[in-house]
């Protein structure tokens, strides 16, 4: 019962102890020169490829996706249109 208590009070202890065992090297001040320095391109395209690839994926979904919606749209315009008035549509279906 005892070795239990003493092993679980080092655990304890270690999992909530604030010493790191490894220290970080700070890499602000490169990141903050890569930014801020003025050669044309774009502050959401600085970070490299990484960068690139996710603005062109979200501007692919961006223009994918309004072209579904108003293609949805036309589509389900045309079908209430021609469930309203089916005379106007007797040209399409001859």
């Amino acid at each position: 019962m005892d070795f239990s208590f003493q092993a679980l009070r080092q655990i304890a202890q270690r999992t909530i102890s604030t010493a790191s065992r490894r220290q970080f090297e700070n890499k602000v001040p490169e990141k903050q020169k890569l930014f801020q320095e003025d050669n044309g391109i774009p502050v959401h395209l600085k970070g490299g490829v990484a960068d690139a690839l996710l603005y062109r994926a979200t501007m692919m979904l961006t223009v994918g996706g309004r072209i579904f919606g108003v293609l949805h749209l036309y589509t389900t315009c045309i079908e209430q249109h021609s469930l309203l008035y089916p005379e106007c549509f007797d040209v399409f279906f001859l």
